[in-house]
């Protein structure tokens, strides 16, 4: 009955996208339909119409979409205009209309390559050199026709962080740190660009060694174009590659020296800490939103719940960028005392032995079974089965309230005696129960933790 259901939804999906490009003058039979995998917020589907491939952009809901500052039409539109001013993206084959009763997004044409973050970090100074003139060109595209952008104004931005910090909880005292520094180092303002908004590895398509598309525009709007190159220096967005800071191909100075050559505005490195800070903050907020998202409803995916322990891995980020400005004693103070780890029992399987045993039998037995989607699905459920085996292990508590709240009022600081050390040592042990494989933990566990 699962597979009857599951073909008749294939034929009824393939059918709907077949008119869909009959209406924009693609007529063949769709074939090799799959949604790729990751992309947190909207679908992509691969396929191909007659002898050519293409890619379906789809929102998952109209609620979805009621949160965003910029709706689908938007992102279609910046596209074509970035096309039109020598950026290197998929081209628009047709938009989705009511009509079509199948959904709100747009077709494109695939560009050739791969986004897989393995195979782009391969690359070297070449790809760095192409995505800064990319970036470069998106920075200087009129402004006049994207009228329709949100504008991210940085005093602005940094209040909405601090009211969606509230409605998280306000309970996590590390971001109230970021925040702290953010509402205390605000830049000047300067001319609104074009800003891509998620300009990184993992959003570029690369094709023997060449930029061959910049991707996903949803988060475009007009701004600083510092924000898009600190972005991408994110150690996040770097898969690993912690000693080439620039989207892990390059160097930071290197990657501003490429940029300004193509055109981008000189590099400014007080500006661009603010944004490496800004967006910091920004995405640990939306890592909490991940787990907001699951509890309404608006999206029951096992995603979002993993999604929304990563915040974890900013706040190590946080730390290590904002340290530098505590006094010296106090970088210097060693960790407080942890508790030691309990000790396993000898009798009947604990219940994190039995999250280990479900794990095992799914690696064992059921990823083999499984290609594409659903084995990247499998990775989600067994990362998420470790989270809950780490936490019951002993995961220590992460809120606290009072500390944030004297943070943001300027009661504490990094200069208070024991603050900084008290927090290395909760993100060490938060970090390592939620995502003890993020590559910053090692080398920030051996220089906190040195004599």
């Amino acid at each position: 009955m699962a597979q009857a259901e599951e073909a008749s939804a294939a034929a009824a999906f393939a059918a709907g996208l077949a008119a869909v490009m009959a209406r924009a003058g693609h007529h063949g039979a769709i074939t090799g339909a799959r949604r790729l995998s990751g992309g947190a917020n909207m679908e992509s589907w691969l396929f191909t119409c007659g002898k050519a491939d293409f890619v379906l952009r789809r929102a998952p809901s109209a609620e979805w979409l009621a949160g965003r500052g910029l709706d689908m039409a938007g992102e279609a539109a910046v596209i074509r205009h970035a096309r039109t001013g020598g950026v290197i993206a998929p081209e628009i084959v047709v938009e989705l209309v009511p009509g079509d009763d199948f959904g709100i997004g747009f077709v494109m044409a695939c560009v050739p390559g791969t986004a897989d973050p393995e195979v782009v970090l391969a690359n070297g100074p070449t790809l760095a050199e192409e995505i800064a003139r990319a970036m470069a060109r998106i920075h200087a595209l009129d402004t006049g026709p994207h009228d329709f952008l949100p504008v991210l104004n940085a005093a602005e931005g940094v209040e909405r962080l601090a009211q969606q910090f509230a409605g998280a909880g306000g309970d996590r005292p590390v971001i109230a740190l970021g925040l702290a520094w953010l509402r205390a180092n605000l830049p000047e303002s300067g001319p609104l660009r074009v800003v891509h908004g998620d300009l990184r590895i993992g959003n570029v398509m690369a094709d023997h060694g060449h930029l061959s598309g910049v991707l996903d525009w949803e988060l475009a709007h007009l701004g600083d174009g510092h924000e898009d190159l600190a972005y991408g220096c994110m150690t996040v967005w770097r898969f690993g590659r912690l000693d080439k800071q620039a989207l892990g191909l390059t160097d930071v100075p290197t990657f501003a020296a490429a940029y300004e050559a193509a055109g981008g505005e000189p590099f400014d490195p007080v500006r661009f800490r603010f944004w490496l800070v800004y967006r910091t903050v920004w995405w640990a907020l939306g890592c909490l939103s991940m787990g907001q998202a699951w509890r309404s409803g608006a999206d029951r995916s096992l995603e979002r719940v993993v999604v929304a322990r990563r915040a974890a891995e900013q706040e190590l980020d946080l730390l290590l960028l904002l340290e530098g400005d505590a006094p010296a004693a106090e970088r210097a103070r060693p960790l407080p005392a942890t508790q030691p780890a309990p000790v396993a029992a000898d009798g009947e399987p604990s219940a994190g032995e039995i999250l280990t045993a479900v794990s095992e039998w799914l690696a064992a037995t059921v990823k083999p079974r499984l290609d594409g989607r659903d084995r990247w699905e499998l990775a989600v459920a067994q990362n998420a089965l470790g989270i809950v085996r780490r936490e019951l292990a002993g995961r220590p508590p992460v809120a606290d309230r009072a500390l944030a709240d004297a943070i943001l009022a300027g009661q504490a600081t990094l200069a208070s005696p024991g603050l900084l050390a008290d927090m290395r040592a909760r993100v060490l042990a938060t970090l390592s129960a939620d995502m003890p494989k993020y590559p910053a933990l090692a080398p920030a566990r051996a220089l906190w933790e040195q004599p």
